[in-house]
């Protein structure tokens, strides 16, 4: 009985404003088969530091975060 620990990116939603949902799953694996999962969520900002991000994310951020978009986004937090 081999007991594995997976951490894998597994969504990643973006929302009309450019905001960005990330889930994160953990999986618990016995002899290859999963026996459990917990998730972790967090959500990113048009324009925030994506360097601690995995590179999938830091990927679809830098070509849905247009200078538009963070403008827009940043204009949307003052009204």
């Amino acid at each position: 009985m081999a007991l594995e620990k997976l951490v894998v990116i597994d969504k990643i939603e973006i929302l009309e404003d450019g905001q960005m949902q990330i889930r994160q799953a953990t999986k618990i694996m016995e002899d290859g088969k999963e026996i459990g999962k917990i998730f972790h969520r967090h959500c990113l900002a048009p324009g925030q530091k994506i360097d601690k991000e995995n590179l999938r994310t830091q990927i679809i951020a830098l070509a849905i975060w247009t200078p538009a978009v963070i403008a827009s986004y940043k204009e949307k937090l003052e009204k």
